[in-house]
């Protein structure tokens, strides 16, 4: 799976959140004021095409676009990505960091030991 721009990303989440969408409508969704050009944003639709996160249904010369993965199957491979590059496949480096640098909550510790719990009964 290629890797996305910020950019891209940030078109796919929309496409995720409104399931299928033409490239106005993705304008619409952004934030960003001023927003992107049409060109600017039909040019990433158009590369998110090739890399093959979106398809597209025409209407004669106007395409509508919707996902071609799902926002759980990029998650995946990204933190798969991120697990390797970052912490080295260790479990003990990722709980380490998430208790050092992200200050969870003793909620937090209860329900990640508690899913430890119960998949360590499976």
């Amino acid at each position: 799976m290629e890797e996305l721009t910020r950019t891209e990303e940030r078109v796919m989440q929309i496409l995720w959140k409104l399931k299928k969408a033409f490239v106005k409508d993705i304008i619409d969704a952004l934030p960003d004021e001023p927003k992107p050009p049409y060109n600017t944003i039909s040019s990433v639709v158009r590369l998110l095409e090739k890399k093959g996160y979106v398809d597209y249904k025409a209407y004669g010369k106007t395409y509508e676009y919707f996902p071609a993965i799902s926002k759980a199957e990029y998650r995946k491979a990204s933190f798969k990505k991120m697990f390797t590059g970052y912490f080295d496949n260790s479990v003990e480096s990722l709980l380490s960091f998430m208790v050092k640098e992200e200050k969870l909550s003793e909620d937090d510790i209860k329900k990640i030991q508690e899913l430890i719990d119960k998949n360590t009964k499976k």
